[in-house]
């Protein structure tokens, strides 16, 4: 094989260490066709071609600015409101938290954890057992909240995954302990909000002193067992047409009684009219008798008048001017007289 010429630039300024076989591919094959002295000089070459590019590149102004600029993009970040950041050095974490806002640190030697402390819903879908023994699915949303001064110690126990490490592991602990009390009827009725206050408050027992607050504890979407869904529908219908009856019954009882009322009220209109009209007839006979009554009186009167004003003499008198009209009329006369002085009888005949 043909030596070709060594070539050694002006601008080496490094040497590359002797070719090994961890070299790649590439590299290993221009040592078999170039050979080893041949392909040192090249890789020397680019080496301090690469370098004195790199020098000549920091000497321009605009160049260096644009570096110190993402220097300094990469050394700040920004905490967001409802989180908290904490530094992490070499390692180590800081034992204060980092509140809200802009933040410088050292890229190379620090990094800021952010944890969010704003209320998590943590949705899971999960068996739950009854006191029966079922096993009833069930869609749960835990609602839960980090406390912002325990973040360092959160992060140095259980780190960033507390989700799975913690808060799910004492919630089926706590459910399993709740739900094993209970028919799994009652998670399909009133009882669920017992249930769910009881997971919470001995999931709280757990995990306040580990630095999180659970602030609701929500089942949803209740699947029960097929065999106890249909009796809990057919025990539900049969309640329905239970009630239902009832109501009917109820509504008849009503009706009746409202017809009962309706027939008193009738009863006590008519026996109100009759005694209206009673009385009415009584005060009409009663008018009627008092006014025969004054009738009779005025009679008596009248009588009383006459007999105390017809004395004999006016009787005389008013039989001597009635003998004299008499006298006047043309026509036949007969008079008869009684002994005495009694009033005579006449009797008039017409020609």
């Amino acid at each position: 094989m043909t030596q070709l010429p060594v070539f050694r630039p002006r601008l080496r300024r490094f040497r590359v260490a002797t070719l090994s076989p961890t070299l790649p591919r590439p590299t290993l094959a221009a040592h078999k066709v170039l050979g080893a002295a041949n392909v040192r000089v090249l890789l020397e070459t680019f080496a301090s071609y690469s370098l004195h590019r790199s020098l000549l590149l920091l000497r321009r102004p605009l160049t260096v600015l644009l570096l110190a600029g993402a220097a300094a993009l990469g050394s700040c970040t920004t905490v967001r409101q409802g989180e908290v950041g904490v530094k992490r050095t070499l390692g180590r974490l800081d034992e204060r938290v980092v509140l809200s806002g802009p933040k410088a640190f050292n890229p190379f030697l620090s990094t800021i954890i952010k944890v969010p402390v704003t209320t998590q819903n943590l949705e899971i879908r999960s068996s739950l057992p009854s006191r029966e023994g079922l096993s009833v699915a069930s869609d749960i949303s835990i609602l839960y909240r980090v406390k912002a001064d325990q973040v360092p110690g959160i992060l140095q126990t259980t780190g960033l995954g507390y989700e799975n490490i913690l808060i799910l592991p004492v919630f089926r602990s706590a459910a399993a302990d709740v739900c094993a009390r209970y028919f799994a009827k009652d998670m399909h009725s009133a009882e669920r909000a017992v249930i769910e206050k009881a997971i919470l408050a001995q999931m709280n027992e757990v995990l306040t002193a580990r630095g999180f607050e659970i602030e609701n504890v929500l089942l949803k979407n209740i699947a029960l067992p097929a065999g106890l869904a249909k009796a809990i529908e057919d025990k539900l219908e049969s309640e329905q047409e239970a009630l239902r009856m009832e109501f009917l019954k109820q509504r008849e009882t009503r009706d009746a009684e409202r017809r009962v009322i309706e027939a008193e009220g009738q009863k006590r209109i008519a026996v109100v009219r009759a005694q209206g009209e009673q009385e009415a007839n009584i005060i009409q006979a009663r008018g009627k008798a008092e006014a025969m009554r004054i009738e009779a009186e005025a009679v008596r009167l009248t009588n009383q008048l006459l007999n105390r004003d017809l004395t004999p003499a006016v009787l005389k008198y008013k039989s001597i001017e009635a003998f004299r009209e008499l006298s006047k009329s043309p026509n036949s006369k007969t008079i008869i007289t009684g002994g005495g002085s009694g009033t005579p009888i006449l009797n008039t005949l017409t020609q």
